[in-house]
């Protein structure tokens, strides 16, 4: 006859529990841990002792507000002579006495979230399950220490911003083990409408990173929810701030929980991404942000991206649009909804683009499927392969109406970037969505998504040939030139007209005000003939159009008289920051002070008023912004230079991420890595 264990309190071992499951930077002061993971309590008995195959134990684990084993949301388990790391179980790994070791494991596919444990007839303990990617047994499963302690573990990053021709690395502070950023994350899936609608079954869906991954794609927006994030990308940013104002997901987070859970005020791609990414690996989901230049947002799914430009070049607003660059997540996990190949890089978009399934989200769609042009994949196959292939097709629009087809050159899905594992490195990963162009894989690939443009495309060559080059020298605040470069190929003499034009312009293919212009009615080239046409760009002119993108468009449209044929080439320039100098002065060790010595040179041929500099780093700056207001103006030439003071927490290698504003130079980014001893 069995007889049950009479406990009169028990130690949960937090400490030893958290750093083994990896969760210690999340705190010690309550158990968190992982699944297919066993960890161990201490149970101290108030009589008699542990006797193998006489003493009982009777365990029951629930989540969420209706558990239910059969929606997997609760467990009832005994003792075990081992344990079993593929199904909840316990079992005692000490010898017989007054006190227990009692070691418990989670299903490696048991829902992830808040658990109630009892544990015997009274003992109650509350424990957060993770998803757990050094499990070989859990869908999330990755084999790659270095993979993992970037995918998982790093709580900063560099995300890449700029052009498809310079890339520009924009550091950020995911901070998903900062203080209370693991709860607020619980509470987006709490908050999620399919959870409000039916809870039971939202709850057993986490089981599942698939599902998991969909709703946070839904809810780092608030489109149809109370979720996170309002995006802005026209017309100021009244009522918020600029999303070129975050320098981290902390902050965000952390304003949505305080607020209610009303969205914060504003973001855009790059955000939207990184705060999936944030909530993402604080779950366990292995997770990173990916960078596409030149995007393309189809809004009519036919794989066409259909341009409109005016008679100078310009370019005419339409639906479709060309994003500079666009930023979206993929996370790690296995689809065994689909077929095998496509286990690993799932991508999915939080940036409200399109409804799916009646919901402003995106993915996860397998990265494998869009390579091999399989766009019956779930979820929203389509409409990912239209950023990385869409073909574009330009129309001039004349005076009278009329609309005639224009020869260019732009392809998009271009240097598809993230960072490196362990560097801040740029990695280019485009040969992951796209095979070689021209190769019979590549179309093999267009077969399969019925991409008939791209099929029937033909090289073509008019004979005259039309590109765009720059300096390497454009910074903001300098006067420079750039180039239209018109080559005749052909046999016979040439008379073109030559109109070359720039103008701001956002990331997302918004235009602003003219940033200079010429036309050139008669240009004449004899055969095999180059002539290269200067455009003079003058701060006094781009530096009030400019948004804070820093970006101008280039556009060379050249008419041949003789065959009335229409070429456009487009560049979009991107104006370089002055660099922030970080310099650490102190020894940087755990818990001891530290200054910041931050230095910012003035590029402007006008004074900066308003300066600040702000500062934050995970485990760092204490999971709060520090700033330094500059009480004076800094002249052209002159150096914005503070002094911030901060404390780390932790050893290792950290990220300082420094934020510059002013009046006229608006978020200039930089950072400094830093090692932390103990």
């Amino acid at each position: 006859m069995t007889q049950a264990l009479d406990i009169s309190h028990l130690n949960l071992e937090c400490e030893f529990n958290n750093t083994d499951h990896r969760t210690d930077l999340n705190g010690v002061d309550r158990l968190i841990v992982r699944r297919g993971q066993p960890f161990s309590i201490s149970l101290y008995l108030r009589s008699g002792s542990y006797q193998l195959g006489v003493s009982s134990l009777h365990c029951i684990a629930e989540t969420g507000p209706q558990p239910s084993e059969q929606y997997g949301t609760r467990a009832s388990f005994g003792l075990s002579p081992n344990i079993d790391t593929s199904r909840w179980s316990a079992a005692v790994t000490s010898p017989p006495g007054d006190m227990v070791t009692l070691s418990l494991c989670a299903a490696p596919d048991a829902p992830i979230g808040r658990y109630n444990l009892t544990v015997g007839q009274s003992q109650r303990i509350e424990f957060i399950l993770l998803f757990n990617p050094w499990c070989p047994g859990d869908s999330v499963y990755m084999d790659n220490e270095q993979s993992l302690a970037e995918y998982v573990l790093s709580q900063d990053g560099i995300i890449f911003r700029g052009s498809y021709k310079y890339q520009i690395s924009t550091p950020w502070n995911f901070g998903q083990f900062e203080s209370g950023i693991l709860d607020i994350c619980l509470r987006i899936l709490d908050m999620n409408p399919k959870c409000l609608r039916n809870p039971g079954k939202d709850y057993s869906g986490r089981r599942n990173p698939i599902y998991v991954s969909r709703v946070l794609s839904a809810m780092v927006n608030c489109n149809d929810d109370r979720g996170v994030l309002l995006g802005k990308w026209t017309d100021g940013y009244e009522g918020g701030v600029s999303p070129m104002f975050w320098r981290g997901s902390v902050e965000i987070l952390r304003n949505w929980d305080t607020q209610s859970c009303q969205p914060v005020r504003y973001g855009q791609c790059w955000v939207f991404a990184a705060v999936a990414c944030s909530v993402s690996r604080a779950l366990g989901i292995p997770c990173r942000v990916v960078t596409n230049y030149w995007s393309a947002h189809d809004t009519n799914s036919n794989l066409v991206i259909e341009r409109y430009i005016g008679e100078n070049g310009e370019l005419i607003q339409s639906k479709d649009m060309i994003w500079n660059y666009h930023c979206w997540i993929e996370s790690w996990m296995t689809r065994p909804d689909l077929k095998s190949d496509f286990n690993g890089w799932q991508v999915s978009d939080p940036t409200p683009q399109e409804k799916s399934g009646g919901v402003y989200c995106c993915g996860p769609v397998p990265v494998r499927a869009i390579k091999e042009g399989e766009l019956t994949s779930k979820y929203d196959a389509p409409f990912v392969f239209a950023e990385v292939n869409a073909d574009v097709i330009t129309f001039m629009k004349k005076k009278d109406g009329s609309t005639s087809k224009v020869t260019t050159t732009t392809v998009v899905g271009q240097k598809i970037s993230t960072k490196s594992v362990g560097s801040d490195a740029r990695e280019d990963i485009t040969h992951l969505y796209k095979y070689p162009e021209g190769s019979d894989e590549e179309r093999e690939a267009f077969k399969k998504a019925n991409h008939q443009n791209k099929l029937l495309q033909q090289k073509q060559d008019h004979g005259l040939h039309l590109t765009i080059k720059v300096t390497s020298d454009m910074r903001k605040g300098c006067d420079f030139d750039v180039f239209a470069v018109v080559t005749n190929n052909t046999q016979s003499e040439k008379k073109c007209r030559l109109a070359f034009g720039s103008c701001a312009l956002s990331y997302n293919g918004f235009l602003g005000g003219n940033c200079g212009f010429k036309d050139l009615l008669n240009v004449e080239l004899s055969p095999g003939a180059e002539r290269q046409v200067p455009l003079r760009l003058n701060y006094s002119k781009y530096g009030g159009q400019l948004t804070e993108d820093n970006l101008i468009r280039l556009a060379a449209l050249l008419v041949d008289y003789s065959t009335r044929e229409v070429t456009l080439a487009v560049r979009n320039i991107v104006l370089v920051n002055p660099e922030i100098k970080v310099r650490i002065l102190g020894e940087p060790k755990e818990n001891r002070k530290l200054a910041a010595e931050i230095t910012l040179q003035n590029p402007l041929p006008e004074s900066l008023e308003n300066c600040c500099f702000s500062i934050e780093g995970a485990n760092l700056t204490g999971g709060s912004v520090i700033s330094e207001r500059l009480g004076s103006t800094v002249g052209p030439g002159e150096d914005a230079k503070v002094k911030i003071y901060f404390t780390p927490t932790h050893s290792g290698l950290r990220k300082l991420v420094v934020d510059f504003d002013s009046n006229k130079l608006c978020h200039v980014k930089g950072y400094r890595n830093v090692i932390i001893g103990k």
